[in-house]
């Protein structure tokens, strides 16, 4: 069993910094990816970043240059640093990790329960 646990969300002004990081514990392989998803009220939840177990990134356009995805793999933590934080940037954040489980001989995917970001103008 695999349970993500995120945690650092809050409410900062405009412009502002916020760190939020997730936690996966369990049977987890070493070779993963690790995501950043986030989900406004009314709309679908969206990729914001990704992360490889090497360390290869991934980031939707709408948070390149603010935003930076990290991992400490002996943790089996990710981290989303966001800078400069606009209004549109609230949403609840998701954290998922992906790996192959040989025992289906398919990807498995784990999401956390999310945390809440609120970004006031």
């Amino acid at each position: 069993q695999v349970q993500l646990v995120e945690s650092g969300g809050g409410l900062v002004q405009a412009g502002g910094s916020l760190r939020v990081s997730c936690a996966a514990s369990g049977s987890i392989p070493s070779i993963n990816v690790m995501h950043w998803y986030r989900q406004a009220p009314g709309t679908e939840r969206e990729l914001v970043a990704n992360i490889a177990s090497e360390g290869s990134t991934n980031y939707a356009d709408s948070v390149k240059a603010r935003f930076t995805i990290s991992r400490d793999n002996a943790k089996n933590t990710v981290y989303l640093q966001m800078n400069t934080l606009k209004p549109e940037d609230t949403a609840v954040y998701y954290c998922k990790i992906t790996f192959y489980s040989p025992s289906t001989r398919a990807l498995s995917n784990y999401w956390g329960q999310g945390t809440q970001v609120t970004i006031s103008s």
